[in-house]
């Protein structure tokens, strides 16, 4: 029985696509948050995020993170769901 309980929790595990990251708003998270949170976004990639951010402002759509260098169209439909633009508010 046990066996087949590891058994099921890796075949959950290998499902292609399956996505265990948590939600992340991408105008208002540090870098470390955001490589936590996103797949297939290092560390590198999430600084290069924060760098874009403070450059040009906050991102106005998912699709805008596209326009980092290094963040492809496909890395964005694989995170779309768990990226949020929301602005952040102003005190």
């Amino acid at each position: 029985m046990k066996f087949l309980t590891i058994a099921a929790a890796l075949a959950v595990l290998a499902i292609p696509g399956l996505s265990l990251a948590g939600q992340v708003n991408v105008n208002t998270a540090d870098a470390e948050t955001i490589s936590a949170e996103l797949n297939g976004i290092g560390l590198a990639k999430a600084r290069a995020i924060v760098e874009y951010r403070k450059k040009h402002g906050p991102f106005r759509s998912v699709d805008d993170l596209s326009l980092v260098k290094g963040i492809g169209e496909r890395t964005v439909e694989r995170n779309r769901r768990d990226i949020q633009v929301a602005d952040a508010k102003k005190k």
